[in-house]
């Protein structure tokens, strides 16, 4: 009775109270006191034992049959996704005869190996190891599975063990394994343990059970249902509810299943739920607290115990470790860990990882994460022991150093890479940045002051800048290092002229400048110029902008650094277009190109071809213009570009409709109409498109518009052009106060209109 017991994974508690005995009744039976027990007795305890067959009239007949006979396997829920796990599961089999299923609780081991156990040919069994499991307990249940009344009586012939759970009586399974292996060597053994077994038991292969995949981000609805994941939830759901779930919900069940992190436990839990809630209503309860998801019934299991069964097999610099990991958002390396931890860290991930609590994914450094209910659990344990506003001060200096190694490489050939793995590390930067902001303003100055061009790359302009701003006026960081407090004020300057708010910060910014020559800081000089060269051309400050766009060139060429002579003629292009000299202009954006390519910088490299492509359009040389533009807005899209890819399509659409191919102009707009800041280029194309069909009030509205949106951006020029279009479109009576303004701008901005320009306007 006790190896039937045992081979249902039952402790004495539990079969009482199933069979409605006594405790102490049932222990004086497996202890063979009770010489006649009744029948009543042994019908209890078959019906608890869930005995059917020859084996049920054995069990009352108080025999055991020396037959070989086998318990049949544990049902199995249909699996979902993992039919190359099982396949591969079964071709190791072959080759290996003791395999160990090792990963978090939860995350499908028993279902897996009872999986490939229905799926063997020949016999196959199942043998659940418990917490208080001894040697001699494991034999017994081994022996009533196979048929036999003891160990010993085992006969070698092939077969397939399934031990489930070994880690609960982890000493006794391998024991229990290791005598086994010894006597019946035909026999395969499949383990699951939430402990790696390698290295403890020779030969042993650990397999590691991962979480479900999980659909892309965004996907259709088809192709979100054929996820792994989503399938699982929608699977156990149906054994709920009767109704399907529309397409319209299946974003919400993407989003719910990336939450739980693909976690089979989690997502049958959440799956149940859906008798009394809604998809929404379940996103929303449980999408922010996860680990509170249990089973519906009162004595069910939790996730959060799962998750806690697999902390608690680590020792206290374990756990310490884990809890301080739980602080990086996104993926992390080595490197990044070892930093946050201050030693060397690879013994305790190579912990964490074998007892799934740390996921291993993709190629590269950062490719280690914690599940989200993983880390949320190791965060409430940091809340409860007092040690949360630490670790999070380690992250947030950790992240900072880092994000002001990678600003260096921004610019040039570098740049991607740079790009790249801040892309990665945007999780972590924004929950430094709102950490240190409130607790650590100056930390947080440094960190947003580094990476103002990762974050105009990524459309995060307005943002940042709002950031910079708060931060520059916290009384908190005016007495911190000026070249901190300098610096970060060239960032914000940086970010607002990428939004047409430049002019706010053109004096701070020329403040910052006379303290970066004053320090000697020859980075931080040519990237204030390089902004103030920009701001003077946006508010029609010509001279301003000529004379730090000189000084730009005068110190590149001095300090032989190549990027910033190109960036330099680029800016000065600006001046030579400003006085109607497109051939001179043509020729400093061409050596540019030529400085770009020798620094390996592909940013600026499309930058100058597409003002390249821009001096062609002036220069009414349309189909050239067109090639220019076309190729600047594919290699800005490349480099991830969006403000200089803006910048090249607006060229490309006004080309294009200039010389009379509005179809393909119209397809500008709306590639145009997906990017951001670029209303004030698609109000211009709109201009020439109504101007081409002779529709003189729409050209007008248009132009207009184009006027009020790139007044104070990247060029006053673009205004000069835009009233210039107002002009030729407006009525007799608005046209003389157009060319009224036409005349200021160009005064103030001495700016001179081109033959193109004296044409439209028939003057």
């Amino acid at each position: 009775m006790r190896a039937r017991r045992l081979a249902r994974g039952l402790t004495q508690d539990e079969l009482a109270a199933r069979a409605g005995l006594g405790v102490r009744t049932l222990r004086e039976l497996e202890r063979g006191r009770v010489a006649r027990p009744q029948r009543g007795t042994l019908t209890l305890l078959a019906d608890a034992l869930d005995l059917v067959g020859m084996d049920r009239e054995d069990f009352l007949a108080g025999t055991v049959t020396s037959a070989p006979t086998t318990l049949p396997l544990p049902t199995v829920p249909t699996l979902i996704g993992r039919d190359a796990d099982i396949a591969e599961l079964l071709d190791l089999l072959e080759r290996a005869d003791l395999v160990v299923l090792v990963g978090l609780a939860g995350v499908g081991k028993t279902g897996l190996a009872h999986a490939v156990a229905h799926a063997v040919t020949g016999t196959a069994v199942s043998v659940t190891v418990t917490d208080v499991s001894q040697p001699n307990d494991v034999f017994a249940a081994v022996a009533a599975v196979f048929g036999v009344a003891r160990a010993e009586e085992l006969v070698d012939r092939p077969a397939l063990l399934v031990l489930d759970g070994i880690d609960r009586s982890h000493r006794s399974a391998v024991k229990a394994i290791a005598w086994l292996r010894a006597r019946v060597p035909a026999v395969k053994i499949l383990a699951t343990s939430r402990r790696p077994l390698a290295g403890v038991v020779p030969g042993a292969v650990d397999w590691r059970v991962e979480p479900l995949d999980l659909p892309h981000a965004p996907s259709p609805p088809s192709e979100a249902r054929r996820a792994p994941a989503v399938a699982l939830f929608l699977d156990r759901l149906r054994q709920v509810r009767r109704e399907p779930v529309p397409d319209a919900e299946i974003a919400s069940v993407a989003e719910l299943v990336r939450r739980l992190d693909g976690l089979p436990l989690a997502i049958e839990l959440a799956a149940a739920r859906g008798r009394v809630l809604e998809l929404p209503e379940l996103l929303s309860r449980y999408g922010n607290r996860v680990l509170d998801l249990a089973a519906t019934d009162a004595d069910g299991q939790r996730l959060r115990d799962a998750v806690a069964a697999s902390y608690h097999l680590l020792d206290e610099p374990g756990q310490t470790a884990l809890r301080s990991l739980a602080m990086f958002r996104a993926r992390w390396s080595l490197e990044l860990a070892e930093s946050l931890l201050g030693y060397n860290a690879e013994a305790v991930l190579d912990r964490l990882v074998g007892l799934g609590l740390v996921s291993v994914r993709g190629p590269g450094d950062l490719r280690f994460r914690l599940l989200d209910v993983v880390r949320d659990f190791a965060t409430e344990r940091c809340v409860e022991r007092g040690e949360l506003r630490g670790v999070r001060l380690r992250h947030a200096e950790v992240i900072t150093r880092l994000a002001v190694r990678l600003a260096a490489d921004l610019t040039g050939s570098a740049s991607a890479a740079a790009v790249s793995r801040l892309d990665y590390l945007n999780s972590d930067i924004r929950a430094a940045l709102r950490y240190a902001s409130v607790r650590e303003p100056v930390m947080a100055l440094r960190l947003a002051g580094a990476i103002p061009r990762w974050c105009r790359l990524r459309g995060r302009d307005v943002e940042a800048h709002k950031l910079l701003r708060r931060l520059l006026d916290d009384p908190r960081t005016s007495g911190c290092d000026v070249l901190v407090r300098a610096n970060a004020q060239v960032a914000a300057g940086m970010l607002a002229m990428a939004h047409g708010r430049g002019v706010a910060e053109l004096w701070p910014t020329e403040a910052a400048l006379e303290v970066l020559v004053a320090r000697g800081d020859t980075v931080g000089e040519l990237a204030a110029r390089a902004v103030l060269t920009g701001v003077w051309q946006a508010v029609g400050g010509a001279e301003e902008s000529r004379r730090h766009g000189e000084a730009t060139l005068g110190l590149a060429i001095r300090t032989g650094r190549v990027r910033e002579i190109a960036v330099s003629q680029n800016n000065l292009a600006w001046h030579d277009i400003r006085a109607g000299d497109l051939a001179t202009a043509a020729r400093r954006l061409v050596a540019a190109g030529r400085r770009a390519l020798e620094a390996g910088d592909a940013r600026i490299q499309a930058l100058a071809q597409a003002n390249l492509a821009e001096v062609a359009r002036l220069d009414r040389r349309f189909d050239e213009a067109v090639d220019l533009a076309r190729r600047a807005a594919t290699a800005s899209a490349e480099v991830g570009d969006p403000t200089h890819r803006v910048r090249a399509l607006g060229t490309l659409g006004q080309a294009l409709a200039e010389s009379g191919r509005l179809p393909e102009a119209a397809d500008v707009l709306v590639e145009l109409a997906e990017l951001p800041g670029s209303a004030g280029m698609s109000a211009m194309i709109g201009g020439y498109l109504a101007l081409a069909r002779d529709d003189r009030p729409a050209a007008a509205t248009a132009f207009e518009a184009a006027a009020n949106l790139l007044a104070g951006r990247d060029d006053i020029r673009d205004v000069l052009e835009a009233l210039t279009g107002l002009a030729a479109s407006a009525e007799p009576a608005d046209r003389e106060r157009v060319l009224g303004e036409l005349d200021g701008i160009c005064a103030r901005g001495g700016l001179a209109l081109l033959p193109r320009e004296r044409d439209l306007l028939g003057i």
